[in-house]
């Protein structure tokens, strides 16, 4: 006996629902939980890593850590809205990114300025990472390249720097404007952009003054002669209600004062990128003071290459929460689209407004929306990703509903209506079955394009395969970055696999005589 048609659907509705609120708990911890974030850059993946550890023996449970949550204004975001409670942080960030400029030339002047918003500065960790422009060595040997105006006096020279830098207030625009820069810089990912160096694609590159791989590839930082940029005394961003609800935390947090300099960030950044060794092992034994002999392992387990980064212990997980992103916000979409579809099928103009602004989503760039997404609802992790997938698998699935309607044949419309069916009847028994097979090749392109953008939600810390291709990126690790991308190929392939079995066999379905015929 089947159930009615209504209640499967109610049920169908109830359980994703129930899946998608969950995916949302399951990404904001209780108030017991201490919330770090991070850039995404290898500094900051380690300082964040530093501060969980720290005050992990002072909570009640184990502190969340939301790697690669992208640039500064992202991470901001997520620590106005209360997504996370604090992050590693750069004065010269503070004062003319996020405070825009207003007088902060002191910690005392900026807390200030921060206390209108729920924020405050703290635990100065004792070192300078200043941006600066780099150049090869050789280059800068043979052009005399010593100072910025020097490099500006070269415009034939190719500048390759951050699409960060280029839109900061502190970045590219004022420093071309305090030079005379007259060159139009390519935006490269920071990562990216070494490589780019050592291969002579570009010739000069934005660093962060504790970079490790400056010293690795032989390249000259050139002095800021005009004193354009400003200090970036590496301290801790944090919500101003986090002393009082962990203050055992809070209180741990304060022996990492002054205790990194600069020479003990650029080698834990050199461990990272040049021995891939993991962002928690590198931390872990800088607070013991030690390369522990974990570490050691670790590392070896990285050298052994990309078989070990694919079977990695992180593999199922990974393949967990993407595969949830997936299924879920394509199981909404369908249960949102198809209705809508159906509802503005039979009114021509409704359908073309409503077919077009499912359009117009699909041309907003994903980081852009869900960086909209965590403003408006002061959340990162699994709802905006979520929300976000929903969105772009909208269009294919009302497209192809409303395709799958408008072929069926006009006899058979009106079959259904002289047998005497009602429009809800004809709907169900005529309408739906015979435009099934389209509506489902819209369902096939909606899950590909899922399983394809959700390795963006690692930029919000919502999990799945794009977390290694974050930090692959960051690294500029491509055995990482590949580790990532497969798997998430093989989704995809293993999708299109099921989608044509699924067609296979209602061909095969509809090729079958009646039963009665057979007896």
């Amino acid at each position: 006996m089947q159930l009615p048609h209504h209640r499967v659907l109610r049920a169908a509705l109830l359980l994703l629902a129930m899946a998608w609120l969950g995916a949302a708990a399951s990404a904001q911890p209780g108030d017991g939980s201490l919330r770090v974030g991070s850039k995404r850059f290898t500094e900051s993946y380690i300082l964040a890593e530093l501060l969980a550890q720290t005050a992990a023996p002072h909570t009640a449970s184990p502190p969340v850590v939301r790697q690669g949550l992208g640039n500064t204004a992202i991470v901001y975001e997520a620590l106005r809205s209360g997504a996370i409670d604090l992050y590693a942080e750069y004065t010269g960030t503070i004062a003319l990114e996020i405070l825009k400029g207003s007088p902060a030339d002191t910690r005392e002047a900026m807390n200030a300025a921060l206390a209108p918003l729920g924020l405050g500065v703290a635990i100065p960790l004792g070192f300078n990472d200043g941006y600066a422009l780099a150049v090869r060595a050789a280059d800068a040997e043979r052009l005399g390249l010593r100072t910025l105006s020097d490099l500006a006096k070269h415009p034939e020279l190719r500048l390759g720097l951050s699409n960060e830098f280029l839109g900061r207030a502190d970045g590219w625009k004022g420093l071309a404007a305090r030079y005379g820069f007259t060159q139009a810089p390519t935006g490269l990912d920071h990562g990216l952009a070494y490589e780019a160096v050592a291969a002579k694609q570009i010739d000069a590159i934005d660093i962060y003054t504790t970079d490790a791989k400056i010293d690795h590839l032989g390249l000259r930082v050139l002095e800021d002669d005009k004193k354009y940029f400003p200090r970036y005394d590496a301290v801790v961003l944090y919500r101003l209600d986090l002393p009082a609800r962990l203050p055992k935390a809070w209180a741990a947090l304060q022996a990492l004062e002054g205790r990194i300099d600069e020479h003990a960030m650029i080698a834990m950044n050199a461990r990272a990128e040049l021995q891939s060794v993991p962002f928690d092992a590198i931390a872990r034994d800088f607070l013991a003071g030690t390369v522990g002999k974990g570490a050691k392992a670790q590392a070896q387990e990285s050298r052994r290459g990309f078989m070990a980064k694919l079977f990695g212990p992180d593999l199922w997980q990974l393949a967990r929460q993407h595969l949830l992103l997936v299924a879920v916000s394509v199981g909404v979409a369908i249960l949102i689209g198809v209705p809508l579809a159906i509802l503005v099928f039979p009114h021509v103009r409704l359908r073309a407004l409503v077919l077009g602004f499912a359009s117009l989503l699909q041309t907003v760039p994903s980081l852009a929306l869900l960086a909209v997404l965590i403003s408006a609802l002061g959340a990162i992790g699994a709802l905006p990703a979520l929300i976000a997938l929903t969105l772009y698998s909208l269009l294919p699935i009302m497209r192809n509903t409303v395709a799958g309607l408008a072929e069926v044949p006009n006899g058979l419309r009106l079959a259904g209506t002289a047998l005497g069916m009602t429009p809800p009847q004809s709907l169900r028994l005529v309408l739906l079955p015979l435009a099934l097979p389209t509506l489902l090749a819209g369902v096939r392109t909606a899950t590909a394009i899922a399983i394809g953008t959700a390795t963006i939600a690692a930029f919000i810390g919502a999990g799945g395969f794009g977390e290694r291709i974050v930090t692959g990126l960051a690294l500029n690790d491509r055995e990482l970055l590949l580790a990532g991308a497969l798997p998430a190929a093989a989704l995809a392939l293993l999708s299109e696999g099921i989608f044509e079995l699924v067609e296979y066999l209602m061909r095969r379905r509809r090729r079958a005589p009646p039963s009665s015929l057979l007896a």
